[in-house]
């Protein structure tokens, strides 16, 4: 499974890409905004850091307006992906990017048929949020096992980020549901590799050594 970054920090995208671990990014309006640079600049410097996808997302909310936003964020970068919300208005412009070759990530997606319309417009990503469905006591990998199960039925090729994730746990569920994607923020990727028995672990393992370097007088 495919491991991107949610976040337009360019320190934390550094971080996350020094581990080597790391296949794209995903970025909104909000997260761009929290950096308070400017936006174009800032989506350079990341496709920049990263050679895999590097989502941004249009602002406007016709059709219209989305399709060229999207043809000027296209030319960034070789590496951009236009983010779209799943709405009537998002899968005309995506109808539209398909057919001029621009790649884009259909997001806001709660629903399985909101996944398979995105993908008959010709999404290449489709983005689940499973923690807001979980914020309001819905089961949100639910509604990744459902549009992994439909997509796998009609040998559907748009690939599935798993988004808006809230810990561990949903990368897990998601690795095993056979999810292509998860974007994650920086410190749940962070606590990936945290395990307690990991720590006991090596904290032993120096203090033995140390015992013996004692013993030996050395």
């Amino acid at each position: 499974m495919k491991i991107f970054i949610d976040s337009a920090n360019l320190e934390e995208i550094k971080q996350a890409s020094s581990l080597g671990l790391l296949d794209g990014v995903t970025t909104n309006p909000t997260l761009l905004s929290r950096e308070g640079k400017d936006p174009i600049a800032q989506l350079k410097e990341i496709c920049s850091i990263v050679e895999g996808p590097v989502s941004a997302e249009v602002v406007a909310q016709d059709s219209e307006g989305m399709v060229k936003e999207a043809r000027q964020l296209a030319k960034l970068a070789d590496n951009i992906v236009i983010k779209i919300p799943v709405t009537n208005e998002g899968l005309r412009a995506t109808k539209i990017l398909s057919q001029e070759g621009i790649k884009t990530n259909l997001t806001l997606c709660f629903s399985p048929l909101q996944a398979l319309l995105s993908a008959k417009a010709g999404a290449n990503f489709i983005s689940p949020f499973v923690g807001r469905l979980d914020d309001i006591s819905t089961e949100g990998m639910s509604l990744v096992s459902d549009i992994k199960l439909i997509y796998d039925n009609y040998n559907i090729k748009t690939e599935i980020i798993v988004a808006s994730v809230r810990h561990p746990i949903h990368v897990l569920e998601a690795a095993r549901l056979g999810a292509h994607i998860a974007t994650c923020p920086f410190k749940v990727i962070l606590q990936f590799l945290k395990h307690p028995l990991t720590d006991i672990g090596i904290e032993r393992f120096l203090s033995d050594w140390k015992k013996l370097k004692d013993t030996l007088g050395r």
